[in-house]
């Protein structure tokens, strides 16, 4: 079984914790400040490491944020802290903690914490064995068309948190591209090999949403004449993509901030917990602060989604690129019409360039299949008077 560092600068606590991990199975060694606990992970492999935040000397977040830049650096983390608050977990999971615990300690929770941690650990190192040497980070951005300032630091964040197990919730405007961003980084993860399932959270209704995402069991209501696998089940070892999940009922939020924190579901109708190993990353055009202002939303739950932040930004930021979307949409529309490449001319690129797009990259694309559906037929570029015809004057009307 994997050895287990403890590091906290109060004697009783780490003798406390050493005593009923060492029950639990666990070898244990000791670490009185950071400096002492950075010096033992330098030189000994250990499955999972527990740091206090605040002691005397080096603290846990420095002992952290060293032990974070270490090649061996494989192994969970997890914090605990007399002087917890939201923001304070947020910040120690965004600099690679894998759990944050509040004093006083529970030594149940502290057990369940470390069990799901150490299970977690070994799942994602499955993964990478079975991929290693696989992977080609390029395939997660092909779909990301641009070279714009705004879209390359998008790139660029989605390579860096796709290595990584964080969640990540991404923001923007309808039509953005949000589903392609969550694509792309599960695409580049150790778990690309592994499902990746979406669930419209927009579009399930509220008295469904749980037997959608959690299952149930054959009766458990009048229609379910068999058991089936909810989203969390089925997306077990890969990544489930929960896109407006801004419009998920409070109800549901409360079950699946149960299943982020334990890592564990529970079927409709059934009366036992099943684990699941899976990354979520969440989407949404919703303004999260007004939603937990107006008790929409649980705040418990954002700051659980949003270990990582990725704003996905409207057309109308990024005119620049537009000349590659389009080009990039017209050999697919072509393709899908089974009709010859077609042209357009710098004209129509700049009437395009100008339009004030409120639907953003959804509605370009829409207006470049009309284009090309509109001339497919004609043996000319599209122009300035195609733009004028089936574009400004069918919006005109509409």
């Amino acid at each position: 079984m994997d050895k287990i560092l403890v590091i906290d600068d109060e004697r009783v606590i780490r003798n406390t914790l050493k005593e009923a991990l060492e029950y639990e199975g666990y070898k244990v060694d000791l670490a009185a400040d950071g400096a002492e606990g950075l010096e033992m992970v330098s030189k000994e492999k250990y499955g999972l490491v527990i740091c206090d935040i605040k002691m005397e000397g080096m603290d846990g977040l420095e002992f952290l944020e060293k032990v974070t830049g270490f090649d061996n650096f494989t192994f969970p983390v997890i914090m605990i802290s007399g002087h917890g608050h939201v923001q304070m977990a947020v910040d120690c999971v965004k600099m690679g903690a894998f759990d944050f615990i509040e004093k006083p300690l529970d030594l149940n929770v502290i057990l369940m914490r470390v069990r799901n941690a150490m299970e977690k650990k070994e799942g994602v190192a499955k993964a990478r064995r079975k991929i290693k040497g696989k992977q080609t980070p390029a395939e997660g951005l092909d779909e990301i068309i641009g070279n714009s300032p705004a879209i390359t630091n998008i790139k660029k964040l989605m390579s860096k948190v796709a290595t990584s197990e964080a969640r990540v919730l991404i923001t923007g405007s309808n039509g953005t591209g949000k589903e392609l961003v969550a694509r792309g980084i599960h695409r580049m993860s150790h778990r690309s090999s592994a499902p990746y399932i979406e669930v419209n959270c927009a579009a399930i209704p509220s008295e469904l949403i749980e037997s959608e995402m959690f299952g149930h069991e054959k009766g458990a209501f009048t229609s379910a004449d068999k058991q089936r696998k909810g989203k969390f089940e089925l997306a077990d070892g890969g990544t489930l993509f929960l896109d407006e999940i801004g419009d998920m009922s409070l109800p549901a939020q409360a079950k699946v901030l149960r299943a982020l924190q334990e890592g564990k579901i529970t079927r409709v109708g059934a009366d036992k917990d099943i684990e699941v190993n899976v990354r979520v990353i969440a989407a949404s055009n919703k303004n999260f602060a007004e939603e937990i202002r107006n008790g929409n939303f649980r705040e418990d739950l954002y700051h659980r989604l949003s270990v990582v932040v990725l704003h996905v930004p409207a057309l109308a930021d990024r005119r620049e690129d537009i000349p590659l979307l389009v080009s990039h949409f017209i050999k697919r529309v072509c393709d899908k019409e089974n009709v010859p490449p077609k042209e357009i001319t710098q004209g129509a690129l700049d009437m395009l360039s100008e339009m004030p797009w409120t639907g953003n990259v959804r509605q370009l694309l829409n207006i470049v299949e009309r284009l090309v559906v509109f001339t497919k037929d004609e043996d000319k570029a599209i122009d300035e008077n195609d733009i004028q015809a089936y574009v400004i004057d069918m919006q005109s009307v509409m």
